[in-house]
């Protein structure tokens, strides 16, 4: 079992894994990274979310950036959402990720700021 799962969209987000990674491993957090498109692979990224046994995910994607939303369709862990600058400056995936339905929360940090997801999910491992 792990402490956070870190599951991105696409092997183009590795430089933002790295930011994120490199905060949990300073912290002594366990972790486990996945790659898996909301859109080109969803019954992967079911799975990942239903059957991680770690604490806290954070779900990594650009563009249109389904990916959080959809991790915390299938789960009640706490999912933070990480937008990637890959166009319009990020705002693309800012918005997509920030306006989720009621029901379905995504905490979601700056754009690109993997740094703030770890940080943020250190925090939610230090309540329980």
């Amino acid at each position: 079992m792990c402490d956070v799962i870190i599951v991105a969209g696409s092997k183009s987000d590795e430089e933002i894994v790295k930011k994120t990674t490199s905060v949990l491993d300073e912290n002594n957090i366990s972790y486990k990274v996945e790659y898996a498109s909301a859109h080109r692979e969803p019954e992967k990224v079911k799975e990942i979310a239903k059957n991680s046994k770690c604490k806290v995910f954070i779900a990594i994607a650009g563009l249109s950036a389904a990916l959080p939303g959809v991790i915390a369709s299938y789960t009640d862990k706490p999912v933070i959402g990480v937008p990637v600058g890959a166009k319009l400056g990020g705002l693309d995936s800012l918005l997509s990720i920030v306006q989720m339905p009621k029901g379905v929360p995504v905490a979601t940090v700056g754009i690109d700021n993997g740094q703030n997801a770890a940080y943020l999910a250190i925090r939610i491992l230090n309540m329980r």
